[in-house]
């Protein structure tokens, strides 16, 4: 192919020698190039197109943009966090088995034996632990021993015992309101609302987001033709210029102004053609699922175009009430006071004295092989044994309830002498609250100018629109003037190519304006729900 192109080159001078006019030989050589092109493949020839309305491009981009997806999963977390925050409260199941021997040997005579004096033990335990939602907790536990001895002293051989303990602990003044699991409990479902008002906050963003870069393709498409109709006015001229020279009537030298003017024409469309595929590829990464194998074959044709018929003055008023309403950043900066209300009653609860009532029952239960022994011949030393007595495990565990029983009922009191960390903290927290008070007020301000100005920017695009499209209006009909002019010999082509530049200026000021009229509309809708950068 390089061989052929480059021979149509020299062909082309060797012609262009002998007289040919150069744009006779740049469309040769440009048939040629054609010629020796590959053929498009069926793919090529007709990409897949999507024809898609703004409000379905929106669509589109809640199912499947990433930054939404992104965005959902944290409610999700935060609910996690709550669930755990929840667990402050599940009841702890705890148990335990020992199994041992220990074997010693006697170091005096009430050792209870001449020999190595051999002991064994087994040991089980079960409790359940729980905290109280009034910052209380209770513990009930149970616990069996069996243990066995070669000590003749030992009047159970082998000795079973059995008991269960109930243990009740409530704070009377500090933690009784509010405590640790409470106070993180709480947080947590602040911190999960605050995560809805982010999901909403990216909604609103991404739907600007998306509905701007559909009208940048809108504009993109429009101004591609506007390109192209000043390009065929361009080669129209030209063509009336080779007419004119064929004729006799026009200097040769003329044709040359009107092909420069048509390769800067090109040049515009080349540009714009590329536009279009910059714009497309930002709206497709914006409401297209990435993992479609067309992700990016796929074409989309924006069929909506802005709606210039609504001249209706703005409600200033009351976008700045609905604002102040809507705002996600303030919603969320009152979210953050609510969670700092939580804190400082937390914190204040902290202040108040520790006053602990506690409450401790249990009951004990023996039994096993009780030995009784006849008189020894020392009054250290017991005699043989005469007779035993076996009570089993099972007998044990129904006298647990008829047993011993013990308890105890204690109150404690601690209260710190002076200024205490928690009223330190306290006052930071507090000042914290005024800071962050204030700082709504700041925002509020500033939420009001954003929705002011940008209300004044749409009645302000109003306007552009307007006298844009006057000026466009005067400049066809000038072009039109001056081509008249130009047939009838009293103009030339610079003031035509002049009239023709002014006309693509004003078609695409309509167009810019019209997109930003529209661009506005969006902006004055998303300042209401959220900060437009």
């Amino acid at each position: 192919m390089r061989t052929r192109v480059f021979g149509a080159i020299l062909a082309g001078a060797a012609l262009a020698a002998f007289g040919m006019p150069l744009s006779v030989f740049a469309q040769n050589l440009a048939l040629a190039a054609q010629a020796q092109a590959p053929a498009p493949t069926p793919a090529q020839q007709a990409p897949q197109v999507r024809r898609l309305t703004a409000d379905e491009a929106v669509r589109l981009a809640l199912e499947n943009n990433l930054g939404i997806r992104i965005a959902r999963m944290d409610p999700q977390i935060q609910d996690l966090n709550v669930l755990s925050a929840r667990t402050g409260w599940t009841p702890l199941f705890t148990s335990n088995y020992q199994h041992g021997s220990n074997e010693q040997p006697p170091n005096s005579l009430l050792a209870g034996g001449t020999t190595n004096i051999v002991s064994g033990s087994m040991f089980g335990t079960a409790q359940v632990q729980q905290a109280l939602k009034k910052g209380g907790s209770y513990s009930v536990g149970w616990d069996a021993t069996r243990s066995t001895t070669t000590s003749f002293f030992q009047s159970f051989n082998p000795q079973l015992r059995s008991s269960v303990s109930l243990s009740v602990t409530q704070p009377l003044l500090r933690g009784w309101d509010i405590d640790n699991v409470r106070q993180q409990l709480q947080a947590s479902m602040k911190n999960r609302e605050i995560s809805d008002i982010d999901v909403r906050e990216t909604l609103a963003r991404t739907t600007r987001t998306v509905r701007r870069a559909y009208m940048e393709l809108a504009y993109s498409v429009a101004n591609l033709e506007v390109q192209r109709q000043s390009l065929e006015l361009a080669r129209q001229s030209l063509r009336d210029t080779r007419a004119r020279i064929e004729i006799g009537t026009t200097p040769p030298i003329d044709e040359i102004a009107d092909q420069a003017e048509v390769f800067a024409r090109e040049e515009a469309v080349i540009v714009a053609e590329a536009a279009i595929e910059q714009t497309q590829d930002t709206l497709r990464a914006l409401v297209l699922d990435p993992k479609a194998t067309d992700f990016w074959t796929m074409r989309i044709e924006a069929t909506d175009r802005p709606d210039l018929t609504t001249t209706a003055k703005v409600d200033v008023d009351a976008a700045v009430r609905n604002a102040i309403s809507r705002r996600t950043d303030l919603a969320r900066a009152r979210k953050q006071i609510e969670l700092n209300d939580v804190d400082i009653r937390f914190l204040n609860n902290q202040t108040l004295p520790d006053v602990t009532a506690s409450f401790d029952y249990g009951l004990l239960a023996q039994g096993g092989t009780q030995v009784e022994r006849a008189p020894g011949d020392s009054p250290f030393l017991p005699g043989p044994v005469i007779r035993t007595t076996t009570r089993s495990f099972l007998p044990v565990l129904g006298d647990i309830f008829t047993g011993a029983p013990r308890w105890t009922a204690s109150v404690n009191i601690s209260y710190p002498l002076g200024t205490s960390s928690q009223e330190a903290n306290l006052a930071r927290t507090r000042l914290q609250n005024s800071q962050l008070q204030t700082q709504i007020q700041q925002q509020e301000l500033n939420i009001t100018t954003q929705v002011r100005q940008t209300a004044r920017q749409v009645t302000t695009n109003q306007q552009r629109v307007q006298t844009s499209r006057a000026s466009r209006e005067f400049a066809e009909r000038r072009l039109d003037a001056e081509q008249r002019k130009f047939a009838a010999g009293t103009s030339t082509n610079f003031l035509v190519f002049q009239a023709q530049r002014d006309l693509a200026v004003a078609r695409n000021n309509e167009l810019r304006a019209i997109l930003d009229y529209a661009q506005s509309v969006i902006d004055l809708e998303t300042v209401q729900e959220v900060p437009v950068q």
